[in-house]
């Protein structure tokens, strides 16, 4: 407590700025910490002075730097000198303090000469607390100071609005939000209730303590207030979270402008405690009719929110009322749990019940009708198998000519980071080998190497990790607490990573020395993504192997070049693939999509996205080396593709930002690929009908010309594409000419149906419902496992 003195007329020596000594009382403390802005000379030295005479610590800023100091350092109270003849009026130290938030609340008081009751209201109204005249008493400025520091807080709470947020408490936005429901029926149309919570905040407020929750609301208030919409009422509450009340909206307009909100908050760089961050909002929602109680609609809600925090995708989620029982994982029933898998154990049955028995069935009943529809199919099967080979063909003879990339970077070259999607159990005999490689790189503009990782129980391996973390900061190890999938760890790094630009690899890579210095080149010319070329690393380990790293070649050297000139659009493999930061950050992975690579190639695609192929840009990778394996991961790949096709395709078709080229790609690479598999398998059913109208094989002609010459066609794109294969090819795999003649000889007669099995029995799997991702281990060159 301030001690009492008797006043002094104003003017007389000791007055406020008179500089006579005024000490403390005996045994007072401080008052309090207090910033004085002001020019340095006379004056400021005297105000200083009559501070710290009247038991206050005293720091100094000069007009202009009062903002940093606020923001570094928050005092308890800020005193300034108004100086209207210096071009530092107190309008502008108000706004320079009052723009800080730190500095919203703290009391602000302006000593001036003699502005006048018109002077001193204007400051006032600017947003200072208080205005006293500089020849008042020091015991008035210290008591006006100590009045200010000692006043009762309003609870937040108890207010209708947060001061320094605009937003709702809690308990108002709940009344808002039963107003709303106890609206009549046919008066409400529809209505959405959202809550949003932020994937990074426990990580903020860990380092920054709690007051980054009040933050953390007031950023992402500020994007959906700048989105506008359907969004009326937004309220916060005392876990951080931002609540959103979207009324008189169906669930479809909802949906969208939360899409439009979450994409939007994750690709702003937000300033939080000065500190520079990405931020993941997880939405979670549900429509307001599903419930009549305010505060139970805002529970399910952040019960469906807590579904999003897993993901971190991007997505909004749903309440379902599994979410409430079972906050983890979705329970199917467990009927539907037994018959799926004895389905899925059918389905190459089904598909050849499908594929045969029922065209065959078809064609004949058809027949007996009066209609030869058997007759019609077998030209279009005709047809579409060389369109098949002739779109092969056209793919190696694009290859021939692809963009190379640009010699000279466009700009200097940026920090980088490289993220490395790991499942620990899967990865431990490679993880080591590859961060090595990784630290291994040559790149100018500096790379942090951020190993995102999942494990359901410690493993000796993270020792050694952390161990190489401690050797050499460059790399950083992310665990994923409650991860389920490559997508949900990519997801968690991307708002971690500091680099322009990501480099995302699977476990297995290990990149070329210049894979980010080559990869900065394509991007730096106005690409948003490049995809490289995956080379096999363990060919030598099995027959499978061998026959996949051909392969490898004839996808990446010459069938990913190729389409990339023929439609005008690259694709992302998955691995090897490298990003603008900002741009993956706003479109994210879907984890529920088993190849979340291509999913997220199309929808940056939609988005005005530029993507580039370059089989010079060389990661090196393991391949499957048994063929229970390779049956996996293809299985894995082609059920992908068709969730891709189903989800992708017609938004593709009527996107506005696609070229018809592009779009005509599109149809040949989502819904041609779909339709093959079971194209091919019609030549069966169509033999059997031919036979059966003819009455016998014997009757049947096999020399037909056009025929003869369709088979010669279609046979002769295999050794066609893996002529390219070799042409192209990486120099170790060029050398071994015996591995693409036996390439050559195996897709021919075994392998291009191999590969039209797995996909039927994909879409069969898919209608299924069955979309089990079955993880087997990794392990080095001499015993390689499935996976991209």
């Amino acid at each position: 407590m301030l001690t009492s003195h008797p006043a002094h007329p104003q003017g007389s020596p000791t007055a406020l700025l008179g500089g006579t000594d005024h000490p403390t009382a005996p045994g007072a403390h401080p008052a309090g910490q207090v910033l004085v802005i002001g020019t340095p000379g006379p004056r400021l030295e005297r105000l200083t002075h009559t501070l710290r005479t009247t038991g206050h610590d005293v720091t100094h800023a000069p007009p202009g730097e009062a903002g940093p100091r606020v923001r570094q350092a928050p005092p308890d109270a800020v005193v300034a000198l108004h100086e209207p003849g210096t071009g530092h009026a107190g309008a502008d130290v108000i706004r320079e303090v009052r723009t800080v938030p730190a500095g919203r609340a703290l009391p602000l008081l302006m000593v001036t000469g003699a502005p006048g009751p018109t002077g001193a209201a204007d400051l006032l109204r600017q947003g200072a607390d208080d205005c006293i005249p500089e020849a008042s008493d020091p015991d008035e400025l210290s008591a006006r100071i100590e009045a200010k520091l000692r006043r009762i807080p309003v609870p937040v709470e108890h207010l209708l609005r947060d001061p320094r947020t605009g937003l709702y408490s809690r308990p108002h936005f709940l009344d808002e939000l039963d107003r709303e429901l106890k609206r009549p029926e046919g008066a409400r149309h529809g209505g959405v209730l959202a809550v949003v919570a932020v994937a990074e905040l426990a990580a903020l407020e860990e380092r920054l303590g709690p007051r980054i929750r009040r933050e953390v609301a007031e950023r992402l208030a500020g994007v959906a207030e700048r989105l506008g919409g359907a969004c009326d009422r937004l309220g916060r509450d005392e876990d951080g979270h931002l609540l959103m009340l979207l009324p008189g909206v169906d669930e479809e307009t909802a949906l969208r402008a939360l899409h439009a909100f979450a994409t939007a908050a994750a690709g702003t760089r937000f300033v939080v405690a000065d500190e520079n961050v990405r931020l993941t909002p997880a939405v979670g929602w549900l429509p307001l009719a599903e419930c009549t109680d305010a505060a139970d609609v805002v529970d399910r809600a952040r019960d469906a929110t807590r579904e999003s925090l897993r993901h971190r995708d991007l997505r909004p989620v749903r309440y379902a009322p599994w979410m409430r029982d079972t906050p983890h994982r979705h329970r199917r029933p467990p009927l539907r749990a037994v018959i799926r898998p004895a389905l899925s154990a059918l389905s190459p049955v089904l598909a050849l019940l499908l594929g045969i028995g029922v065209p065959f069935a078809l064609y004949r009943q058809t027949y007996l009708a009066g209609w030869d529809l058997g007759s019609g199919m077998y030209w279009a099967v005709v047809a579409g198998l060389v369109l098949s080979a002739l779109l092969i063909v056209l793919e190696c003879l694009y290859a021939l000519d692809a963009p190379t990339r640009p010699q000279r970077p466009g700009a200097a070259y940026p920090p980088a980071s490289a993220v490395i999607a790991a499942y620990l159990p899967n990865e431990a005999a490679t993880i080591v080998d590859t961060v090595e490689s990784f630290l291994r790189q040559d790149y100018p503009g500096g790379l942090e190497i951020v190993l995102a990782y999942n494990t359901p129980h410690p493993l000796p391996v993270e020792d050694t990790l952390r161990e190489i973390a401690a050797r050499d900061p460059r790399l950083v190890l992310l665990p994923v607490a409650g991860s389920t999938s490559k997508a949900q760890n990519v997801n968690a790094a991307v708002t971690r990573v500091r680099g322009e630009f990501v480099g995302i690899f699977d476990a297995d890579h290990h990149p070329a020395p210049h894979a980010f210095r080559d990869a900065w080149h394509w991007l730096s010319h106005g690409y948003d993504v490049v995809q490289g070329h995956c080379v096999i690393r363990n060919g030598d380990s099995s027959r499978i192997a061998r026959l996949v790293a051909v392969e490898f070649e004839a996808i990446y050297a010459v069938s990913h070049p190729g389409r990339t000139r023929l439609h005008g659009f690259g694709v992302f493999g998955g691995s090897n693939g490298f990003w603008r930061t900002d741009l993956l950050a706003r479109t994210r992975m879907h984890g529920s999509m088993l190849t979340e690579d291509i999913d997220s190639t199309m929808r940056s695609l939609t988005a005005g996205a530029r993507i580039a192929v370059d089989r010079t840009l060389i990661s090196r990778e393991l391949a499957p080396t048994t063929l229970t394996a390779l049956w996996n991961q293809r299985s894995r790949w082609a059920q992908g593709w068709l969730q891709v096709s189903l989800k992708h395709l017609w938004r593709g078709l009527r996107s506005p930002v696609l070229t018809m080229r592009q779009k005509i790609g599109l149809l040949v690479l989502l819904g041609w690929r779909e339709i093959q598999p079971w194209l091919t398998l019609q030549i069966l059913p169509i033999l059997l009908y031919a036979t059966w109208k003819v009455g016998g094989p014997q009757h049947l002609d096999w020399g037909v010309p056009v025929c003869v010459l369709a088979l010669l066609l279609t046979l002769a794109a295999g050794p066609v594409q893996a002529l390219f294969a070799w042409r192209l090819a990486v120099p170790e795999l060029r050398a071994r000419r015996r591995w693409f003649w036996s390439y050559l000889l195996v897709s021919t007669v075994f392998y291009s149906h191999f590969k039209n099995m797995v996909a039927r029995q994909a879409h069969l799997k898919e209608a299924l419902g069955d979309r089990q991702w079955r993880v087997t281990p990794r392990a080095q060159a001499t015993r390689a496992v499935a996976r991209r």
